[in-house]
């Protein structure tokens, strides 16, 4: 038999309305002002993170589906379902949103709903294409 394994997951779940439990931030002064501040990593970057973690973890055997993954971080398998999709992003995508640049002014960090429906192109030349359109500066 083999021997149990303990996995412990982290999740930030922003609730809203009425009673919802705030979240209360401290930041630190800085009294050294040569030390650059942080930067803040975006949503979707840390969602992307997320799934290939989840994907390791799956195929490593640590846990055996998304219900377990639901199960143990306490959201429902439509959201691990939703966060895992992004793995089917081509490469390049998925790096770009991984080593998201803030000095780039006119791109804007997309949203998950955005990038599901990219995701469900399976082709990635085409997925490639919109996202260089949707990227792309106007001018």
């Amino acid at each position: 038999m083999s021997k149990p394994v303990s996995v412990d997951f982290q999740f930030s779940i922003k609730r809203r309305g009425r009673g919802a439990k705030k979240r209360i931030v401290e930041v630190a002064a800085q009294a050294d002002e040569s030390k650059p501040a942080l930067e803040r990593i975006p949503r979707i970057a840390r969602y992307m993170a997320l799934a290939i973690h989840f994907e390791d973890l799956i195929r490593e055997g640590v846990v055996t589906d998304y219900a377990d993954l639901a199960r143990l971080g306490h959201v429902t398998r439509a959201r691990v379902t939703q966060i895992m999709n992004l793995r089917l992003l081509s490469p390049e995508i998925q790096e770009e949103l991984l080593q998201f640049e803030g000095a780039k002014q006119h791109f804007r960090m997309p949203q998950l709903k955005e990038l599901q429906r990219l995701a469900s192109d399976y082709d990635w030349r085409t997925q490639r294409y919109e996202w260089r359109r949707r990227n792309t500066v106007s001018e």
